[in-house]
């Protein structure tokens, strides 16, 4: 069933992983913003990945909404978008210190902080699937 509560924290997630990104910028230079997708004309290989990641993200967690019929397999797959959301929240971390000229780079974006808010989400949808995985068991206890 599509429309339990975990389907719409997914898809918030997949939202917010996908669409976000074109939204808010990672970092503001002096002279520019650098979004998600800007990174894919960067010669590092560290920020071609992060746009990479973030679709990876929307991807996944948007595959997830389906798998509704195995409980189990749905929960190991947020357990996924969760690593992977880690990962990217890591590696923005890394480039954000390591970045050359910090000087130049006044402010952080918003974007930087979305893959909390994915995490955030995904959690709370492996939690409502465990609820519901909880509930057959008690039902089928019962037979």
């Amino acid at each position: 069933m599509i429309q339990r509560i975990q389907s719409i924290y997914l898809l918030v997630a997949t939202a917010i992983s996908g669409g976000l990104i074109f939204v808010f910028n990672l970092w503001e230079n002096l002279k520019e913003e650098i979004f998600a997708l800007d990174l894919f004309s960067r010669d590092s290989v560290f920020l071609k990945v992060i746009p990479l990641l973030y679709l990876l993200s929307a991807v996944v967690s948007f595959l997830d909404i389906f798998l509704f019929k195995n409980r189990k397999l749905q929960f190991v797959v947020g357990r996924l978008v969760i690593l992977i959301n880690l990962f990217l929240l890591g590696l923005l971390i890394y480039v954000s210190l390591t970045l050359p000229g910090e000087i130049l780079i006044s402010k952080k974006g918003i974007g930087m902080f979305l893959p909390i808010l994915v995490i955030l989400l995904i959690v709370l949808a492996n939690k409502a699937i465990k609820k519901d995985e909880d509930l057959v068991k008690s039902v089928d206890r019962l037979r």
